[in-house]
């Protein structure tokens, strides 16, 4: 199924094979400096480097089990070109927090034990806060490309999204977990409502539900 909103140069519809390198890169920007991430993966002003390829390889992880399990990555294009992307899961779905043993052990292996396990038990939180609302989907990650920030694409992607969730009749519309205030706002400009506040190792963000 193809997702559609036109404007003059824009459409919004399914990801690509040939973008899944530009949607982590996109992705990998957008990230880097989550106050959330930075904490689960141990980031280190003096190291880097040590954060920036556990964060790397979460991305491709998750990218590519997203892939493989048909979940939404939906991407917003201008003249045929990514310019920013989302990547989406259903409830029901089999991406469950613990993800496949060989996800757990490529992500155990990049990115830690402990941040893996962190991860992990952070997404079992955030779905037992979720337990009430049925079918839903969750945006995991919006990425837009920082230059073309301030324009309007992230609006442009969420809108496309709500033609997702209408689309399911089963479903009961969709989940999103922030830690940053503006990205809080912002959502709540696009019809989200907090549902409760969640704190993962002292970090505090808003789960919110449109």
């Amino acid at each position: 199924m193809t997702v559609d909103i036109q404007t003059d140069t824009f459409s919004v519809q399914y990801l690509a094979a040939e973008d899944i390198s530009i949607a982590a890169s996109l992705i990998y920007q957008a990230y880097h400096d989550d106050p959330m991430l930075q904490t689960l993966l141990n980031y280190i002003e003096n190291n880097k480097s040590a954060y920036e390829k556990k964060l790397r390889s979460l991305i491709r992880e998750e990218l590519s089990t997203f892939w493989q399990e048909k979940q939404p990555l939906i991407g917003l294009y201008r003249n045929e070109k990514l310019k920013a992307v989302a990547c989406v899961f259903e409830s029901n779905s089999q991406l469950q927090a613990q993800r496949y043993w060989h996800w757990r052990l490529k992500l155990m292996l990049s990115a830690g034990f402990l941040q893996t396990n962190q991860l992990i038990e952070k997404e079992k939180t955030i779905r037992d806060a979720l337990k009430e609302q049925g079918n839903y989907y969750f945006l995991a990650f919006i990425a837009v490309d920082p230059h073309f920030h301030g324009q309007g694409l992230g609006r442009y992607l969420l809108r496309g999204l709500n033609d997702l969730v209408k689309s399911n009749l089963n479903a009961t519309g969709m989940a999103v977990f922030v830690t940053r205030r503006e990205h809080s706002e912002f959502f709540k400009t696009e019809g989200f409502k907090a549902l409760k506040q969640l704190t993962f190792n002292k970090i505090e963000g808003d789960l919110l539900f449109k």
